[in-house]
């Protein structure tokens, strides 16, 4: 008899949990925002941004706490997430724009960049390969002809992803020089003059963290990633321009194809529907909130979302494509 008054107990409290609101869940609650890179780079700044604003939006309006969480090339926040975060709503991230593609390019990572819980993009960007101005690197025929030392950080970052891809592709005689947290660090050993610069850096990171290079002319803006280029930045050549191969361009399209989703949080996968419905909505309310995007101006962050669909359905495309382009690609970032 108590053996089934006990399950009969359980059986209320299941279907209390089971019934409970959004809001009643969030409520008084802390969510962690994992933050892939050390503090003072772009993706923190956005990513504590963001925390400021979100939080009010959400069901519940729980409190939005950032914790940085470098290593890897943010690789380290993305397996948190994907793996040991709690899968109830209460964690999320953010992490480099090709962390969803790295499982594909042999480069370490093992989970299924397509079943994160992604949450969406504030905006999508332009990453730039950069040279000191005391170099004698100023333009990309200088770029090829020159050997260069450039800052990376680990095998799945951005900077280290895309100097392999001018390598190895395009054949431009860079030597990588790896280790730094994040491109912070990278940055402040560029202008000690331990490297020559690096690549895989956001355009909105140059003008907003470092704006003053570009009004004192301390850096070279060497090439563009994009389909297309952006005025704003000037005769600076696209990566796509450099190269005719076939081959070469559907290599180089897969991380080019990335810049759509230049500022990503993701949720781990298998969260509750309604919890990840209420995030998403949260996200794009935040978006148009009068109060962040007054902030953002202030900060000089660029405001262009990505929906979480769509990045869901860019990572559907890039992961259905053929294996040998995938191995050779991975094999271009990897050696």
């Amino acid at each position: 008899m108590r053996f089934v008054v006990a399950l009969a107990a359980l059986s209320v409290l299941a279907g209390s949990a089971q019934a409970q609101s959004v809001e009643e869940f969030y409520k008084g609650k802390t969510i962690n925002l994992a933050i892939g890179f050390s503090v003072g780079g772009g993706y923190d700044l956005y990513a504590r941004h963001l925390a400021r604003h979100m939080g009010k939006h959400i069901p519940g309006n729980p409190t939005i706490v950032p914790q940085n969480m470098a290593g890897a090339g943010s690789l380290r926040a993305a397996n948190f997430i994907y793996t040991a975060a709690p899968k109830d709503g209460t964690a999320f991230g953010t992490f480099a724009r090709t962390t969803g593609i790295n499982p594909l390019l042999d480069s370490g990572a093992t989970f299924d960049g397509t079943k994160f819980s992604w949450i969406g993009s504030v905006t999508d960007d332009v990453s730039l390969c950069i040279t000191w101005y005391t170099t004698g690197i100023k333009t990309f025929d200088d770029f090829m002809k020159k050997p260069s030392n450039l800052g990376g950080q680990g095998p799945s970052s951005e900077p280290d992803i895309f100097a392999r891809l001018y390598k190895n592709v395009l054949n431009v005689p860079i030597k990588l020089v790896p280790g730094y947290p994040g491109t912070n660090e990278i940055t402040l050993a560029m202008e000690r003059g331990e490297v020559d610069g690096l690549c895989g850096i956001s355009w909105s990171t140059v003008k907003t963290r470092h704006a003053k290079w570009l009004k004192e002319k301390k850096i070279n803006l060497i090439s563009q990633t994009s389909f297309k280029r952006v005025p704003e930045i000037g005769d600076v050549p696209l990566m796509l321009e450099q190269t005719q191969d076939k081959e070469k361009l559907q290599i180089l399209k897969i991380f080019v194809g990335a810049q759509q989703m230049a500022r990503p949080f993701a949720a781990p996968p298998g969260i509750p529907a309604d919890r990840k419905a209420a995030l998403v909505a949260a996200f794009d309310a935040t978006m148009k909130d009068p109060e962040y995007l007054e902030d953002a101006k202030k900060l000089d962050i660029d405001v262009n979302p990505v929906s979480g669909k769509a990045i869901e359905d860019l990572l559907a495309e890039i992961y259905a494509l053929p294996k040998d382009v995938l191995k050779k690609a991975g094999e271009a970032v990897t050696k």
